[in-house]
């Protein structure tokens, strides 16, 4: 079942040993193809759009996704609390918790191009232990446990060793909230200086964090099931991630910070209590 989950989203794994994942991968896996299979047969643009009260879009592949996931999840691990972006917190007090948002990015899903995910990780104590993070129209399948490594279809990731603004990429989203406050002119001075300021959005900027493709990645305006499971991939491969004051990713999170380690403690001088 894991091979075939697996394989339902990249072309091959070639260095991950399948024999290191734990059972909660495995389920992870399994989820992230099965809400693969049903986000491709729906963004051919075949499916409703409604508006949520945030005013935030929703559609029926992120209903059917989450449904999806939340079933083969809990069917395994029928003790463990799952939150999930379209069906809300059930058991939220469980050691275990899951975090699923089904589509992250439904406006890039609604208008067609491929910059949407699925994101599923996994908090044990307040501690975000595992992350799947599935860019299914791009074929990018990430995920990572705690003290086993990340992984990007198959083979491992590593943050970069540049250390120099003047060399580093830096992207950037979400940006409202940082915008109007006084960390804006600190975020222009790491402008300034960057190599290279560009705005990948969505999953997909820490997927090239986590490669060493880029440095750092900067948001605000973010929420948990957005990251969770990114922050996992992005630390197990040797980076730092936090959010604009430095603190550890919780349910309560509204901002990142990440980068490899050198970079990620210049930023933060610079940028820490810009916004929550």
């Amino acid at each position: 079942m894991f091979r075939a989950a697996v394989a339902a989203i990249v072309r091959s794994v070639n260095q991950f040993d399948e024999n290191k994942a734990s059972a909660y991968l495995r389920v992870a896996l399994e989820a992230a193809s099965k809400a693969a299979e049903i986000s491709r047969s729906y963004y051919a643009g075949n499916f409703t759009v409604t508006t949520k009260e945030d005013m935030t879009p929703v559609t029926q592949a992120d209903v059917e996704c989450e449904q999806a996931i939340r079933g083969i999840i809990l069917e395994a691990f029928p003790e463990h609390g799952f939150y999930g972006e379209e069906t809300g917190r059930t058991q939220e007090d469980a050691d275990y918790l899951w975090l699923v948002d089904p589509i992250d990015g439904t406006k890039a899903f609604v208008r067609q191009y491929p910059f949407f995910s699925t994101q599923i990780a996994l908090m044990h104590r307040g501690e975000i232990i595992l992350g799947v993070s599935s860019g299914t129209m791009m074929d990018e399948l990430a995920w990572a446990e705690k003290g086993q490594g990340a992984w990007l279809n198959g083979q491992p990731l590593r943050v970069s060793g540049i250390d120099d603004p003047d060399r580093a990429a830096v992207s950037v989203g979400n940006l409202k909230s940082l915008a109007g406050s006084d960390g804006w002119a600190s975020l222009g001075g790491i402008v300034e200086r960057a190599d290279r300021i560009r705005g990948y959005g969505d999953f997909y900027h820490y997927h090239l964090l986590a490669a060493g493709k880029i440095e750092a990645v900067i948001e605000s305006d973010v929420n948990i099931l957005d990251i969770a499971a990114l922050s996992v991939i992005v630390t197990e491969a040797g980076g730092k991630f936090t959010n604009l004051n430095g603190e550890k990713p919780t349910l309560e999170v509204r901002s990142v910070l990440a980068a490899n380690p050198s970079l990620h403690a210049q930023y933060l001088e610079l940028l820490r209590g810009a916004v929550a």
